[in-house]
């Protein structure tokens, strides 16, 4: 197969997840402009934001991109099982590395924007809606991203290809939607 052809099969193959992945955006964009009183009732949330949703797609691209490597190179069997120690050892580094970054970023808001004297939330707050939204978001993109890669792969498809679009779908849509139940049930209205 030549150059032309596989840019054409690559491009086709990876259309469809893209165009999918601007449709999440633009959903998450909706369920970000109805947030205006939790972004309020948080000082230091809006700055949060861009930052946690770019550690879900960080971290779990990166477990797609990994466990996509594992299938291609043989080194996991193209089967969704718990039991095999790299798939397991891939979600499990994923989820606390996804908690541990969330963390930091809530720290990191809270410090600079006391730093530059803007009002913030409280430390515990931030951490905590961080954290929360974290443990949701992660539990769904981790079974989105491994179900989706095994699918893709079973079916013939570069999971390479659709990992990326996915996980910003999945990420964004579910990381504010979890962001806004995070955040109203750490302030008690959820």
């Amino acid at each position: 197969m030549g150059l032309r052809e596989l840019t054409k099969e690559a491009y086709f193959e990876g259309l469809p997840a893209l165009v999918l992945s601007s449709f999440g955006g633009i959903i998450a964009g909706i369920i970000l402009g109805g947030m205006k009183a939790e972004i309020q009732a948080v000082p230091g949330l809006l700055v949060l934001i861009p930052a946690l949703l770019a550690i879900r797609g960080n971290v779990y691209g990166s477990l797609g991109a990994r466990l996509s490597t594992g299938l291609h190179q043989g080194l996991i069997e193209p089967k969704i099982s718990f039991s095999d120690p790299r798939v397991n050892a891939a979600i499990t580094a994923a989820f606390l590395n996804g908690l541990f970054a969330a963390t930091i970023a809530a720290i990191f808001a809270y410090l600079l924007l006391t730093l530059i004297l803007l009002p913030v939330a409280s430390l515990w707050v931030l951490i905590s809606i961080s954290i929360l939204a974290g443990i949701l978001s992660g539990t769904v993109l981790i079974t989105a991203v491994v179900s989706v890669i095994f699918l893709a792969y079973r079916k013939g498809a570069n999971p390479d290809t659709i990992v990326g679009p996915l996980v910003a779908t999945i990420g964004d849509v579910f990381g504010i939607s979890f962001l806004l139940l995070a955040v109203k049930i750490v302030l008690g209205g959820g």
